[in-house]
């Protein structure tokens, strides 16, 4: 319980047998229940994360690979069957500061916001711990979502550190949030178009001695151009009817105005 409000942390992983354990031991104690999400690990992941113990931990398993977004789409309904306030994403890899959590909870405790992200480039060692090339490309994604998704004062779009209200997963059609990465920048989109308030927390860039990633350009560039050219053209046709339904009235009766 964390200032009135019951916390669930919603862990995606995918063969993460060596950084799991640690990841769910990391994990700080206000919080109420762990969700660790196996999406069809070819190792040991859901037993190292069984095996870390101390708190509640629930093991949901895919039976085949269906990406990170589904991953995090799982441990939300599980959140949401359990009747749990807050749902955060801290990932299996531990790449996500503990101590950063309690930020990340205040707006929504505060009531000042519906969903609080993470934002690497407001912290001080964005410059020499995130690996350069990925700073590009989180640069030119970050941009680019705040054109398509429609907030204006976001960045770093990709940070998967998060934290949202149960309210504003119940607005989201999860059935049809975007499977694999990509995955962020279509649930802001989702956010926008269900007019819930998002903010910016900063959080420290962690990345490991020998840190290396296992994500490809081929695994980025396709799906993360689609998401953001789906999403720019949902935001307009939103927009475009409510501007629409605005005039419809005043149109249809010569009184007003």
């Amino acid at each position: 319980m964390y200032r009135d409000l019951s916390v669930a942390v919603v862990m995606p992983a995918f063969n993460e047998e060596r950084a799991i354990g640690q990841a769910v031991a990391s994990v700080p104690g206000f919080v109420d229940h762990v969700v660790v999400v196996d999406d069809a690990s070819h190792d040991t992941t859901a037993e190292a994360a069984a095996r870390a113990g101390g708190r509640s931990v629930e093991i949901v398993r895919h039976g085949h690979n269906r990406g990170v977004g589904a991953a995090i789409v799982s441990g939300y309904r599980r959140v949401l069957a359990q009747g749990l306030d807050v749902a955060v994403v801290m990932a299996g890899d531990g790449q996500m500061d503990p101590a950063d959590l309690p930020a990340l909870l205040d707006p929504i405790a505060d009531g000042q916001a519906d969903y609080a992200k993470g934002n690497r480039f407001r912290h001080p060692e964005i410059w020499r711990a995130m690996p350069k090339a990925r700073l590009l490309g989180n640069i030119a994604l970050s941009l680019a979502t705040r054109v398509t998704a429609g907030y204006g004062h976001i960045f770093d779009s990709q940070c998967g550190y998060t934290a949202i209200h149960r309210q504003a997963i119940a607005r989201i059609d999860l059935d049809r949030v975007f499977a694999r990465y990509g995955y962020p920048n279509d649930l802001l989109a989702r956010l926008h178009a269900a007019s819930m308030r998002v903010v910016d927390v900063p959080v420290r860039p962690v990345y490991g001695p020998g840190w290396k990633s296992g994500i490809r350009p081929h695994m980025v560039v396709y799906p993360v151009s689609f998401v953001l050219a789906r999403s720019f053209l949902r935001r307009v046709a939103v927009e475009t009817h409510a501007r629409l339904s605005r005039a419809l009235p005043q149109a249809s009766n010569p009184d007003l105005g």
